[in-house]
């Protein structure tokens, strides 16, 4: 696979390019879980652009749905970060792992806690995700909603 053809891939999957990323799933179904120089896969690229109708194409052809950056991120993670709380539904749909962590020891709640995302944060919590867990500074998800002030959230992880 030459660089130029990945190049136009994922520019497809940022651009929600249906039939862009059709034709190349066909011809090269390989690409699905390749990445790029910063270890971006595809399904990674249309979460965090909000592309759902790319990301459930890339999903429905195997796309794995916790495959990492090269920063440990996750597509799931990125969901939560940027709020798109539809896209976090599918990845959860699709059997995401709500307890992977990041090379600095998040998982996908302490995003959710971080960045105010209480929709997502209650799903993460229905589909078992671990509230305990410290990153590598020793917060835990609760510490995060507790640094934003956030009391809803600290309400929702306490008594979760």
């Amino acid at each position: 696979m030459d660089s130029k053809e990945m190049s136009f891939f994922l520019d497809a999957c940022r651009r929600g390019d249906a039939a862009d990323v059709a034709k190349m799933c066909e011809l090269f179904p390989e690409l699905v879980n390749e990445t790029d120089g910063k270890g971006f896969t595809p399904l990674i690229i249309a979460i965090y652009n909000n592309q759902l109708g790319v990301a459930t194409m890339l999903l429905q052809q195997g796309a794995s749905p916790d495959a990492q950056d090269a920063s440990g991120n996750t597509a799931l993670m990125g969901a939560c970060f940027k709020g798109y709380e539809e896209a976090a539904d599918l990845l959860l749909a699709h059997g995401a792992n709500v307890n992977v962590r990041n090379s600095q020891g998040a998982p996908a709640l302490t995003f959710a806690a971080t960045f105010g995302q209480l929709g997502i944060a209650r799903k993460l919590l229905e589909r078992g995700a671990d509230k305990t867990p410290a990153d590598t500074r020793g917060k835990t998800p609760l510490d995060h909603a507790r640094m934003q002030e956030n009391e809803a959230m600290v309400a929702l992880l306490e008594s979760a």
